[in-house]
C-alpha cells in the first residue's frame, strides 16, 4: 500500500512538474523585466546622448569635477559603469530625482532610475519636488520615458554630470551620458 502512494505522489510531482514547463509564455527575458524594475536594467536607454541639456539648467559655478577632467565612476545604473574611467563633459547644479516611472511604450513599470533632473519635468518650477508627487516626464534617457507618469522617490541638490565613458564590460564608447551625481564619482 505504502508503494502505491509513493507512486502516486511520484506520479503527481512529474505531471506538476510537466505542465508547469508547458506554461512556458515564452517569455525568456523574465529576468531582465525583473532588474528592469529596479532600474537597474537599461534596455532600450540611449548610451550615448547629444549633448544638448534644457535650456534652463544652469552650469556648475565651482564643480568638484571640471568639464574635461577625468574621474571614476561609481554607480552602477548599468553593466559596466562602476569603475570605469569617465571624462566630464559637463556639470550642472540642479535637484536630481530617483523616480517609479511606467513607459509610455506599455510594459512593466520602471522602479528607482536614477536620474531625472528637475529641468527634465514638466512644470517642475523652481522647488524641490516632494517624495510621492506625481509628475510626468520631459527626459528622453529611455524609450517609453518622455511624457511618462512618475512618482518622485527621492531628491537630492548636487551638481550633475554629464560623461563620456568606455564600459568597463567592453564594447563602445558613450558619450554624454545623463546622469551622474557628484558623489558618484572620485578622483582618477
Amino acid at each position: 500500500m505504502k508503494r502505491k502512494n509513493i507512486w502516486i505522489v511520484s506520479l503527481l510531482a512529474v505531471s506538476l512538474t510537466l505542465g508547469a514547463c508547458s506554461n512556458d509564455t515564452g517569455d525568456n527575458n523574465s529576468e531582465k523585466h525583473e532588474t528592469k524594475d529596479e532600474g537597474m536594467s537599461h534596455e532600450g536607454m540611449n548610451h550615448s546622448g547629444s549633448g544638448e541639456v534644457p535650456k534652463d539648467l544652469k552650469k556648475a559655478m565651482d564643480p568638484e569635477y571640471e568639464v574635461g577632467s577625468q574621474a571614476v565612476i561609481n554607480a552602477d545604473h548599468m553593466e559596466g559603469m562602476k569603475g570605469a574611467k569617465a571624462k566630464i563633459a559637463g556639470a550642472y547644479d540642479t535637484t536630481a530625482y530617483v523616480v517609479t516611472y511606467t513607459p509610455t511604450t506599455g510594459g512593466t513599470p520602471v522602479k528607482h532610475h536614477k536620474w531625472v533632473i528637475q529641468e527634465e519635468i514638466q512644470d517642475a518650477g523652481n522647488k524641490t519636488l516632494k517624495k510621492g508627487q506625481k509628475v510626468k516626464l520631459k527626459a528622453d534617457h529611455m524609450k517609453g520615458m518622455k511624457d511618462a507618469s512618475a512618482i518622485i522617490e527621492s531628491s537630492e541638490k548636487t551638481t550633475v554630470y554629464m560623461v563620456d565613458y568606455t564600459p568597463t564590460t567592453g564594447g563602445k564608447r558613450v558619450k554624454n551620458h545623463k546622469w551622474v551625481t557628484e558623489n558618484e564619482l572620485e578622483a582618477k
